[in-house]
């Protein structure tokens, strides 16, 4: 199980997350912010789990660059 977290408000709109990992983020044409596909709001936290592993290291990847450090990622 992978569980990828974004916290979208604090997102500058850099960008890295789409490039690193295409299929789990996409860019908001209405605010330029960062958004988490699938994924369930709560608080303004933005998860997705799921149990497909191979997404484990694009997301990670992704978590790596984001340079404020929203996108949180965890194998279960």
């Amino acid at each position: 199980m992978v569980i990828i977290t974004l916290q979208r408000n604090k997102c500058i709109g850099c960008n890295y997350c789409v490039e690193l990992a295409p299929e789990q983020f996409q860019m908001s044409k209405k605010d330029g912010k960062s958004v988490l596909l699938r994924a369930q709001e709560k608080k303004g936290f933005f998860t997705l789990k799921s149990p497909d592993e191979s997404i484990f290291d694009g997301a990670f990847e992704a978590k790596k660059a984001c340079p404020v450090k929203i996108i949180e990622v965890k194998q279960m």
